[in-house]
């Protein structure tokens, strides 16, 4: 049987974590784990599909007259679950400040009361995309088929999960739940965008949304559209400036057809229509149709205009 020599690997390992937590001010840490763990929180919100939606995304044996006992027993294990883990992002939000375990448990549950208050709310918007999917694409055959099946309605409900742990001001727990829609799906939602109801991503692979987007109601977008951000102003230092507006406004009920890229704090009027592989840097006034060469004299060729979905 072989036999490796371990310890050398063992302590040039700690040698680096030392240089890392030393360059990044936490030479000081407090044993156990300091941050949420992104298997707790996919636990969490598949729990939480459930107890949306019991009959469609609960437990296979799963009976109508069960419902309420098990979304009951399953939301309390849950939050309690998710109480857990917004104390560590609260620990680790103010590792700098050494708040009391009586502030920090304080706000972890009245995070999660406010977020357990809001999944009626998240219902009724998901059912309103699961509708706008089921009514904007002829291949659909039911509203079943589009809830179990569609990868933009499993990206919509991460999305709605997500944004509202942002709103709660847990952007780690959020970015974990947004970002594993985007390993299934391809769809890159970040928690901070505001989306409207009726919300329908067909296809979706490729898909981009900033932070700063917001969306309108009844918007349709395609595969590989990007609502990016045009640049990254800088501060006096030259560091990049956070949370600034950024990223497009969509009005209600615009459609995005596959491969366009907007960019910047533009605004695509309500009911406009903008075609396949376009690239915009400006407004669309409402009720326009753009198609792809009537947007070329918008395009930037100043390389430093080129944008990323920030």
């Amino acid at each position: 049987m072989a036999v490796f020599d371990i310890k050398p690997i063992v302590d040039s390992l700690n040698a680096v974590r030392q240089e890392w937590r030393t360059s990044q001010q936490r030479s000081r840490e407090p044993g156990g784990r300091e941050f949420p763990s992104p298997q707790a929180i996919a636990q969490i919100l598949d729990d939480l599909k459930g107890v949306l939606f019991p009959m469609r995304l609960g437990p296979l044996d799963l009976r109508q007259e069960s419902e309420d006992f098990y979304i009951g027993h399953t939301l309390d294990s849950a939050l309690h679950a998710l109480l857990a883990q917004v104390r560590l992002e609260l620990r680790y939000q103010k590792r700098h400040e050494s708040p009391s375990e009586t502030e920090i448990e304080d706000r972890a549950v009245a995070a999660v009361q406010a977020f357990a208050v809001a999944l009626p709310e998240i219902r009724r918007l998901l059912d309103s995309d699961v509708l706008a999917a089921y009514q904007g694409d002829p291949a659909a055959r039911s509203v079943d088929e589009v809830l179990l099946c569609y990868p933009g309605v499993l990206a919509m409900i991460h999305h709605r999960i997500a944004h509202q742990f942002y709103k709660q001001d847990l952007p780690l727990l959020a970015r974990m739940s947004s970002e594993l829609a985007h390993s299934q799906t391809g769809i890159d939602i970040h928690p901070g965008a505001q989306i409207g109801s009726c919300f329908f991503i067909d296809h979706g692979t490729g898909v981009v949304i900033g932070e700063t987007a917001i969306i309108g109601k009844g918007v349709r977008i395609y595969q590989a559209v990007t609502l990016g951000a045009k640049r990254f102003p800088t501060d006096a230092n030259g560091k990049i400036e956070k949370g600034l507006p950024r990223h497009p406004i969509v009005e209600d009920d615009v459609v995005i057809y596959a491969g366009a890229t907007i960019l910047g704090r533009v605004t695509l009027g309500r009911g406009c229509t903008i075609g396949g592989n376009v690239w915009l840097i400006n407004d669309v006034p409402p009720g326009s149709h753009v198609t792809q060469a009537d947007s070329q004299g918008m395009r930037s060729c100043d390389p430093a205009e080129e944008g990323a979905a920030g």
